[in-house]
Protein backbone atom coordinates (compact mmCIF):
# COMPACT_ATOMS: atom_id res chain seq x y z
CA UNK A 1 0.00 0.00 0.00
CA UNK A 2 1.76 3.23 -0.92
CA UNK A 3 1.14 6.92 1.56
CA UNK A 4 -1.83 7.66 -1.59
CA UNK A 5 -3.59 4.79 -0.64
CA UNK A 6 -3.40 5.28 3.38
CA UNK A 7 -6.13 6.70 4.97
CA UNK A 8 -6.43 10.14 6.32
CA UNK A 9 -5.96 10.32 10.09
CA UNK A 10 -7.64 12.99 12.06
CA UNK A 11 -5.95 15.77 12.71
CA UNK A 12 -6.59 15.66 16.33
CA UNK A 13 -4.21 12.57 17.01
CA UNK A 14 -1.61 15.16 16.60
CA UNK A 15 -3.15 18.37 17.87
CA UNK A 16 -5.73 17.73 20.18
CA UNK A 17 -5.09 19.64 24.16
CA UNK A 18 -6.02 18.22 27.24
CA UNK A 19 -9.47 15.98 26.98
CA UNK A 20 -11.86 17.73 29.59
CA UNK A 21 -13.33 15.62 32.88
CA UNK A 22 -16.47 15.09 30.69
CA UNK A 23 -14.49 13.73 28.14
CA UNK A 24 -12.68 11.03 30.10
CA UNK A 25 -13.88 7.21 30.75
CA UNK A 26 -12.12 4.68 32.75
CA UNK A 27 -11.26 1.65 31.11
CA UNK A 28 -10.31 -2.06 32.25
CA UNK A 29 -7.04 -2.80 30.14
CA UNK A 30 -4.66 -5.35 30.36
CA UNK A 31 -1.03 -4.32 30.87
CA UNK A 32 2.18 -6.05 32.59
CA UNK A 33 0.08 -9.43 33.44
CA UNK A 34 -2.89 -7.73 35.32
CA UNK A 35 -6.13 -5.67 34.77
CA UNK A 36 -6.15 -2.22 35.15
CA UNK A 37 -8.22 0.64 35.13
CA UNK A 38 -6.70 3.28 33.25
CA UNK A 39 -8.36 6.82 31.29
CA UNK A 40 -8.91 7.13 27.47
CA UNK A 41 -11.01 10.03 25.50
CA UNK A 42 -11.61 10.56 22.00
CA UNK A 43 -8.95 11.86 19.77
CA UNK A 44 -6.13 9.71 20.91
CA UNK A 45 -5.00 6.61 19.10
CA UNK A 46 -6.79 3.34 19.55
CA UNK A 47 -9.62 4.81 22.79
CA UNK A 48 -10.68 2.35 24.75
CA UNK A 49 -9.00 -0.20 24.16
CA UNK A 50 -5.09 -1.75 23.93
CA UNK A 51 -4.54 -1.97 19.91
CA UNK A 52 -3.86 -5.54 18.28
CA UNK A 53 -0.40 -3.95 17.14
CA UNK A 54 0.50 -2.73 20.33
CA UNK A 55 -0.86 -6.19 21.72
CA UNK A 56 1.62 -8.08 19.11
CA UNK A 57 4.35 -5.56 20.59
CA UNK A 58 3.67 -6.59 24.17
CA UNK A 59 4.34 -10.36 23.46
CA UNK A 60 7.08 -10.26 21.57
CA UNK A 61 9.22 -7.87 23.19
CA UNK A 62 11.44 -9.17 26.26
CA UNK A 63 10.82 -8.21 29.92
CA UNK A 64 12.48 -4.51 29.36
CA UNK A 65 15.78 -4.03 31.03
CA UNK A 66 15.61 -3.66 34.67
CA UNK A 67 17.86 0.21 34.96
CA UNK A 68 18.50 2.82 32.44
CA UNK A 69 16.42 4.99 30.39
CA UNK A 70 13.78 3.65 28.29
CA UNK A 71 11.47 5.38 25.55
CA UNK A 72 7.83 4.92 24.67
CA UNK A 73 8.04 6.76 21.16
CA UNK A 74 4.11 7.67 20.11
CA UNK A 75 2.69 6.69 23.13
CA UNK A 76 -1.25 7.50 23.11
CA UNK A 77 -2.90 7.22 26.26
CA UNK A 78 0.36 5.14 27.41
CA UNK A 79 0.10 1.42 26.76
CA UNK A 80 3.53 0.65 25.63
CA UNK A 81 4.80 3.37 28.84
CA UNK A 82 2.84 2.04 31.55
CA UNK A 83 4.25 -1.37 30.79
CA UNK A 84 7.41 -0.39 30.56
CA UNK A 85 7.17 2.03 33.99
CA UNK A 86 5.77 -1.18 35.51
CA UNK A 87 8.25 -4.21 34.57
CA UNK A 88 11.46 -1.78 34.97
CA UNK A 89 10.46 0.01 38.36
CA UNK A 90 14.14 1.17 38.78
CA UNK A 91 14.21 2.58 35.30
CA UNK A 92 13.45 5.84 34.26
CA UNK A 93 10.45 6.19 31.20
CA UNK A 94 10.08 8.54 29.12
CA UNK A 95 6.66 8.53 26.99
CA UNK A 96 7.12 10.70 23.85
CA UNK A 97 4.13 12.31 21.73
CA UNK A 98 3.04 15.13 19.53
CA UNK A 99 -0.49 15.18 21.26
CA UNK A 100 -0.80 16.71 24.55
CA UNK A 101 -4.21 14.84 24.71
CA UNK A 102 -2.20 11.84 24.92
CA UNK A 103 0.31 13.28 27.40
CA UNK A 104 -2.03 14.16 29.66
CA UNK A 105 -3.89 10.81 29.64
CA UNK A 106 -0.65 8.88 30.09
CA UNK A 107 0.42 11.29 33.43
CA UNK A 108 -2.83 10.91 34.67
CA UNK A 109 -3.01 7.03 34.34
CA UNK A 110 0.87 6.99 35.76
CA UNK A 111 -0.47 9.01 38.54
CA UNK A 112 -3.63 6.24 39.02
CA UNK A 113 -1.05 3.07 38.75
CA UNK A 114 1.67 4.80 41.71
CA UNK A 115 3.94 4.98 38.40
CA UNK A 116 6.83 7.84 39.40
CA UNK A 117 9.16 6.55 37.14
CA UNK A 118 7.38 7.80 33.76
CA UNK A 119 8.35 11.40 32.48
CA UNK A 120 6.37 12.52 29.47
CA UNK A 121 7.58 15.13 26.95
CA UNK A 122 6.49 16.52 23.12
CA UNK A 123 9.26 15.86 20.81
CA UNK A 124 11.76 18.98 20.42
CA UNK A 125 13.19 21.80 22.54
CA UNK A 126 11.59 21.53 26.26
CA UNK A 127 11.03 18.00 25.82
CA UNK A 128 13.48 15.42 26.51
CA UNK A 129 16.74 16.35 27.00
CA UNK A 130 19.27 16.28 24.45
CA UNK A 131 22.03 14.30 26.03
CA UNK A 132 19.77 11.86 27.43
CA UNK A 133 20.01 8.21 25.12
CA UNK A 134 18.04 5.09 26.07
CA UNK A 135 18.80 1.66 26.02
CA UNK A 136 15.41 0.42 24.81
CA UNK A 137 12.94 2.05 22.69
CA UNK A 138 9.12 0.59 22.18
CA UNK A 139 7.09 1.48 19.49
CA UNK A 140 3.77 1.29 17.72
CA UNK A 141 5.09 4.41 15.29
CA UNK A 142 2.24 6.42 13.51
CA UNK A 143 2.63 4.78 10.09
CA UNK A 144 0.33 7.19 8.49
CA UNK A 145 1.91 10.54 8.73
CA UNK A 146 3.36 9.43 5.83
CA UNK A 147 6.91 8.57 5.05
CA UNK A 148 8.88 11.83 5.55
CA UNK A 149 7.25 12.41 8.85
CA UNK A 150 8.00 8.96 9.75
CA UNK A 151 11.33 8.60 8.36
CA UNK A 152 12.46 11.92 10.36
CA UNK A 153 11.08 10.66 13.40
CA UNK A 154 12.78 7.73 13.42
CA UNK A 155 16.23 9.42 12.38
CA UNK A 156 16.14 11.52 15.05
CA UNK A 157 15.07 8.83 17.80
CA UNK A 158 17.21 5.84 16.48
CA UNK A 159 20.32 8.02 16.79
CA UNK A 160 19.64 8.78 20.73
CA UNK A 161 19.72 4.66 21.13
CA UNK A 162 22.56 3.20 23.29
CA UNK A 163 24.68 0.49 22.05
CA UNK A 164 22.97 -2.95 22.85
CA UNK A 165 24.76 -5.19 25.21
CA UNK A 166 21.65 -7.33 26.68
CA UNK A 167 18.73 -9.18 24.69
CA UNK A 168 16.73 -6.89 25.86
CA UNK A 169 18.29 -3.82 24.32
CA UNK A 170 17.32 -1.77 21.18
CA UNK A 171 14.21 -0.49 19.38
CA UNK A 172 11.37 -2.69 19.16
CA UNK A 173 8.94 -1.53 16.28
CA UNK A 174 5.66 -2.96 15.45
CA UNK A 175 4.15 -2.31 11.74
CA UNK A 176 1.70 -3.97 9.87
CA UNK A 177 2.82 -5.92 7.38
CA UNK A 178 0.36 -4.51 4.80
CA UNK A 179 1.34 -0.93 5.77
CA UNK A 180 5.21 -1.56 4.60
CA UNK A 181 7.15 -3.35 7.45
CA UNK A 182 9.06 -4.91 5.11
CA UNK A 183 10.00 -1.82 3.31
CA UNK A 184 10.79 0.31 6.34
CA UNK A 185 13.37 -2.53 7.28
CA UNK A 186 14.98 -1.82 4.66
CA UNK A 187 14.95 1.50 4.29
CA UNK A 188 16.65 1.76 8.40
CA UNK A 189 19.02 -0.41 7.00
CA UNK A 190 19.70 1.82 3.76
CA UNK A 191 19.43 4.71 5.09
CA UNK A 192 20.50 4.87 9.00
CA UNK A 193 22.99 1.80 8.98
CA UNK A 194 26.03 3.02 8.36
CA UNK A 195 25.41 6.80 9.30
CA UNK A 196 23.97 5.08 12.87
CA UNK A 197 25.69 1.70 13.01
CA UNK A 198 22.29 0.04 13.36
CA UNK A 199 20.73 -3.07 11.94
CA UNK A 200 17.36 -4.47 11.79
CA UNK A 201 16.18 -8.27 12.39
CA UNK A 202 12.65 -9.50 12.36
CA UNK A 203 12.09 -10.42 15.70
CA UNK A 204 8.63 -11.80 15.35
CA UNK A 205 5.20 -11.87 12.91
CA UNK A 206 1.90 -12.41 14.02
CA UNK A 207 -1.58 -11.38 13.37
CA UNK A 208 -0.51 -9.37 10.15
CA UNK A 209 2.07 -7.05 11.54
CA UNK A 210 5.88 -7.30 11.85
CA UNK A 211 7.59 -6.74 15.19
CA UNK A 212 11.15 -5.47 14.26
CA UNK A 213 14.32 -5.20 16.31
CA UNK A 214 16.89 -2.46 15.84
CA UNK A 215 20.52 -2.55 17.66
CA UNK A 216 23.24 -0.27 17.48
Amino acid sequence: MTDAELPDVPEHYFTGGPATAAERRTVTVRLAGRDVEVEVASGVFSPGRVDLGTQVLLRAAPTPPSTGRLLDLGCGWGPLALTLATESPEATVWAVDVSERALDLTRRNAQRLGLANLRTARPGPGGVPDDVTFTAIWSNPPIRVGKDVLHDMLRTWLARLAPSSGDADGAWLVVQRNLGADSLARWIEAELGESLGVRVERAASAKGYRVLRVTR
